[in-house]
């Protein structure tokens, strides 16, 4: 099978996703630290398990080589940590100083990979253009207060034919489905996440060029985008 593998998904872009509102829900950075610096303490029993094999799904498709720069926008409480290769030079982000210290608690275990843990704005990445092969965000984009931004960000500092990879949920295109998810959007930020951001208008205004989608976890309403850039 090919590395990528491009979906009819990402063929036919509705022309007004260029300029509609991702989401029914807003959020700022005080309020998204405040959700998980709460959530610290018990994210990896609420979000492990049930969300582990995008997290599998994700590392494979990446195909790390040995030396590859990678990047976690969202490293969080480090759960993907034990993932990834030694041979790797991984560096991971958050804005929560509550997650980073579970992170550091977890870089420190013999199973995890090297890693450099630095607190910071996924908005406002303090590091060279063209600086990693891979940048990955796995269940971050629908957090943010600005999604695009943090993706404009994320291909910034991707090199040249490099990777720039979201795993996330994306607003249904069931329309009873997206419906009922714009309806509890507003609450669902309370645990992490907006529950309705759409990823044909996401992608349009990113202006990013996904070459594989992918369905993920059980049930499979989480997807895994993968972008070159």
């Amino acid at each position: 099978m090919a590395l990528f593998e491009r979906k009819t998904e990402t063929e036919n872009v509705t022309g007004d996703a260029a300029t509609r509102a991702l989401s029914v829900a807003a959020v700022e950075n005080d309020f998204v630290e405040g959700v998980y610096d709460k959530l610290a303490n018990v994210y990896d029993l609420i979000f492990g398990p049930t969300l582990h094999p995008g997290r599998l799904r994700a590392i494979e498709r990446m195909n790390i080589q040995p030396g590859e720069r990678v990047l976690e926008v969202g490293v969080g409480t480090g759960i993907n940590l034990s993932l990834y290769p030694r041979e790797a030079t991984v560096t991971g982000i958050d804005f929560s100083s509550s997650m980073l210290e579970k992170a550091r608690e977890r870089a420190a275990r013999k199973d995890a990979a090297p890693v450099r843990l630095l607190q910071m704005d996924a908005a406002d990445l303090k590091f060279a253009d063209n600086a990693f092969d891979i940048v990955y965000a796995p269940y971050l984009i629908s957090v943010v207060p600005d999604p695009v931004k943090v993706a404009q960000e994320m291909r910034r500092v991707c090199r040249p034919g490099g990777r720039i990879i979201f795993l996330n949920h994306f607003l249904s295109p069931n329309p009873i489905l997206s419906r009922i998810e714009r309806l509890i959007s507003p609450f669902t930020v309370h645990i992490g996440f907006k529950s309705d951001l759409d990823l044909p208008a996401f992608v349009a205004q990113t202006d990013l060029k996904p070459v594989s989608i992918e369905k993920v976890n059980v049930p499979k309403i989480w997807s895994l985008v993968t972008c070159v850039k």
